[in-house]
């Protein structure tokens, strides 16, 4: 099974990049945030034509994740069980092949200090007792998106200039490690311990044509499916296209 995780970033502007994309890289599984629509305006369509079942859960221009599945996709889950009902759209579970699939889109957090980084860190406790009660259960998970997280120095272009950052600062690098420390397992990294590699290029300053990156977008598995991992890799060359989104597909076969 060949899965995927990008941060779109709008999908009604993103559509050619992405069938394209699913033409060529033939993922049975893409994780999907930052869709930048309500639900009923997602290009459904468009993906069952090309072979894809579909399911969003979208707000409107902000935030928005999907999963798009060659497979049936069963046991939807949109936000966390016990999240309030006006919650941001960022979290989408469901399974697929007795997978336990999740498309994560994290609060980017900034400024430090504030009520986003407040909200950010809040979030990511929520997500780490979904992420125990998984566990519990004994899933096979798969966790895939945005986590708006730089956890390493290999993951940024400038670490020293990226330390009052909430992407970068101790407190979220803290909770992901959190997060990790309960079985899970951050594919990319674990599969390429030394490489510096990025999945996000911001719009401004040239930073793509400087590869001033940042890598923010990961894979987080339960061990049972890491044992199963044959290769996991960023597919960079998407960020050269024509209307590219500023993040990059992860990519992971299984």
């Amino acid at each position: 099974m060949r899965i995927a995780t990008w941060n779109v970033n709008s999908i009604r502007t993103r559509m050619p990049n992405v069938l394209a994309w699913l033409e060529t890289a033939k993922p049975d599984v893409l994780l999907m945030q930052e869709i930048k629509c309500e639900t009923d305006a997602f290009p459904a369509m468009e993906f069952n034509a090309a072979g894809y079942n579909i399911h969003a859960f979208g707000q409107k221009a902000y935030n928005g994740v999907a999963i798009a599945s060659l497979h049936k996709i069963d046991d939807v889950q949109e936000n966390f069980p016990d999240s309030e009902k006006n919650e941001q759209a960022r979290y989408l579970e469901a399974t697929i092949k007795n997978v336990h699939f999740a498309s994560i889109y994290v609060p980017n957090g900034n400024p430090l200090g504030s009520d986003k980084f407040s909200y950010k860190l809040d979030w990511l406790a929520q997500f780490r007792r979904r992420a125990e009660r998984l566990l519990h259960d004994e899933k096979l998970v798969v966790f895939g998106g945005d986590f708006n997280v730089i956890f390493a120095e290999l993951d940024v272009y400038d670490p020293k200039g990226w330390e009052e950052d909430a992407l970068y600062c101790p407190q979220t690098r803290a909770a992901f490690r959190d997060i990790l420390s309960l079985g899970y397992t951050e594919v990319f990294r674990a599969q390429h311990p030394d490489q510096r590699a990025y999945s996000f290029w911001d719009y401004q300053g040239g930073a793509w044509q400087q590869d001033k990156g940042l890598r923010l977008d990961h894979f987080i598995m339960s061990p049972e499916v890491v044992d199963r991992v044959r290769e996991c890799y960023i597919d960079r060359a998407e960020r050269g296209k024509d209307k590219a989104s500023d993040h990059v597909p992860v990519v992971v076969d299984i």
